[in-house]
């Protein structure tokens, strides 16, 4: 059953904004699991893209790849992150953090 999106007041969880992520919270993003079907570090970036605000995911950037991370994995699919998140609308701040960083299309 499809139901309408809620605004304002009627939303049941208030949009938070103006969060801090400090490191040990960014950092915790590098230990996620992934399931068999999934390429780990696609896994890992795609949730960090959705879960950070663009100056944590920066910072989680520099230690994604302090970690020998491959920031060109690809999902199951064959996209890169950066061809994912270059697809959204709103995404200019993380596609250029992931262009810095060495990432392709």
């Amino acid at each position: 059953m499809k139901t309408d999106k809620k605004t304002g007041a009627d939303r049941t969880q208030p949009a938070v904004r103006d969060e801090w992520w400090n490191d040990e919270r960014i950092k915790s993003f590098l230990a996620l699991d992934t399931t068999a079907d999934e390429a780990q570090d696609f896994h890992i970036l795609i949730k960090a893209y959705r879960g950070m605000i663009a100056d944590a995911f920066s910072r989680f950037i520099t230690f994604f790849l302090e970690e020998g991370r491959n920031i060109n994995e690809q999902n199951y699919r064959g996209e890169t992150i950066l061809k994912v998140v270059s697809e959204h609308k709103n995404s200019k701040e993380y596609v250029e953090i992931l262009k810095q960083a060495g990432a392709k299309s």
